[in-house]
């Protein structure tokens, strides 16, 4: 079998093949499988929580009496939460071990999921949603960790394969909440409740793999290790290596290039799962058509995220497909404002491809760091930075719905995004590393 670490970043590569704490015997062919299960549930659960408001969002602004910029509020949410939540992963992973850790994140999403139609007021129904996606956040970094300690020869395929089952589930609550709640008598809270037991359903292989406690917490807490106290000034130094020389993170323009382009496509993104199906069900589309076009958005990760990562890698200069995915989202978004009903298709799926930023963001970070406490530190700084860059978009779109009463506005907003998305993409796609700009040589 070739080594599957040769299609990653070097700084990944090397990571994956000399990583000290690899499973080894004690990691047997079941307890793997049990893994692999728990980081496909897992996976599944990451976004429902969000897609399938954005099916429902009229009902649920109708239901809980929300303006529209309460409604971007609401938006606004998951970005803030992944990036003050996914902060204290690392530290909680340390302590507990990123199992356990995981395993606390579905049984908080399946809470908060099943609490939030029921809260009764918009304050409960926001305070449950962060239940949820405070579950999400630490799951969604924490993820790669469980990844490289139980599958160091294969985090290409696996990463791949968590991948593909995150975008999945994605595209499911897209597409089966509306059908559902119609199923369940039409009420949005039954539709929005039953994910709760499909988070639920994910607890189990966790509860399970924790009887590993031996192992398991060994390796989460060497692994977490460099990752602690990621948004501070502490320096990307190898490990093992304290006389280094240091690089302060927020000092390099690489990193920050970095951040603002996670954080624009981000935008995007959130954008896209809150308000693209009630910009169509505005347009005419009805609600069940709507959910399905956001399906076929967020479905479009599925294939490609195993692309473009692999083609990403064979670029010294990812800046070309930074421009082609950014010229699909600001064909899209064109498309949404001149002819939003006629041509939905084609603008859900320009506007998926044009999503697939996010693997790419994912792969540059891997590529712009040399060492294994580089791509960690990069990775919590660009992904947490960029995530809170996004906050305000999702509200901004909001408030221009409410007070412009349309979604010309709105739409321009977010084509002209797609601008300065190409440039800091552009510009983070050079081939140089943040140990390059530290002055460090190995």
């Amino acid at each position: 079998m070739p080594d599957e670490t040769q299609t990653l970043s070097p700084a990944v590569a090397a990571a994956a093949r000399t990583h000290p704490d690899s499973p080894g015997p004690k990691a047997t062919a079941w307890l793997l499988r049990l893994v692999l299960v728990g980081l496909v549930l897992a996976a599944l659960n990451l976004r429902p929580a969000i897609t399938s408001l954005g099916a429902l969002l009229e009902e649920v602004q109708n239901g809980l009496h929300m303006s529209g910029s309460v409604a971007g509020v609401v938006t606004s949410v998951p970005p803030l939460c992944f990036a003050v939540f996914g902060l204290a992963a690392p530290r909680l992973a340390r302590r507990f071990g990123a199992a356990a850790i995981v395993c606390a994140g579905m049984a908080a999403i399946a809470a908060g999921l099943l609490i939030r139609p029921f809260a009764g007021s918009t304050p409960g129904f926001l305070a449950a949603s962060a239940l949820a996606l405070m579950g999400i956040a630490v799951s969604n970094i924490l993820m790669p960790v469980i990844v490289k300690r139980y599958f160091p020869e294969r985090i290409g395929s696996v990463t791949g394969l968590y991948s593909m089952a995150l975008s999945l589930g994605t595209a499911l609550a897209a597409a089966a909440t509306v059908p559902m709640t119609e199923a369940l008598g039409g009420s949005w809270q039954a539709g929005l409740a039953v994910w709760a037991g499909v988070a639920a359903v994910a607890v189990g292989p966790w509860l399970l793999l924790l009887r590993d406690r031996e192992g398991t917490d060994t390796a989460d807490t060497a692994d977490t290790e460099d990752t602690a106290d990621t948004t501070d000034t502490a320096a990307v130094r190898p490990r093992g290596d304290r006389s280094a020389p240091a690089l302060r993170i927020t000092r390099s323009r690489t990193a920050w290039t970095l951040a603002c382009f996670f954080g624009l496509q981000a935008t995007g993104a959130y954008v896209a799962m809150g308000w693209l199906p009630q910009i169509f069900r505005d347009a005419g589309v009805p609600a069940g058509t709507a959910g399905v076009l956001l399906a076929v958005t967020m479905v479009m990760g599925v294939p490609l995220a195993f692309v473009i990562p692999r083609l990403a890698t064979r670029f010294t200069h990812q800046g070309p497909i930074v421009a082609a995915l950014g010229l699909c989202g600001l064909t899209g978004y064109t498309g949404l404002y001149l002819a939003p009903a006629a041509g939905a298709w084609a603008w859900a799926l320009l506007l998926g491809i044009s999503n697939c930023a996010f693997p790419l963001a994912l792969t540059m970070i891997g590529m712009r760091a040399r060492t294994g406490a580089g791509v960690v530190r990069l990775s919590a700084f660009a992904q947490s930075t960029g995530y809170l860059l996004s906050i305000p978009g999702p509200l901004l779109v909001g408030v221009l719905y409410q007070h412009s009463g349309g979604w010309e506005l709105p739409l321009a907003l977010m084509a002209g995004l797609m601008l300065p998305q190409i440039a800091v993409g552009s510009l983070a796609g050079r081939d140089r590393t943040i140990e390059d700009e530290a002055g460090m040589r190995h």
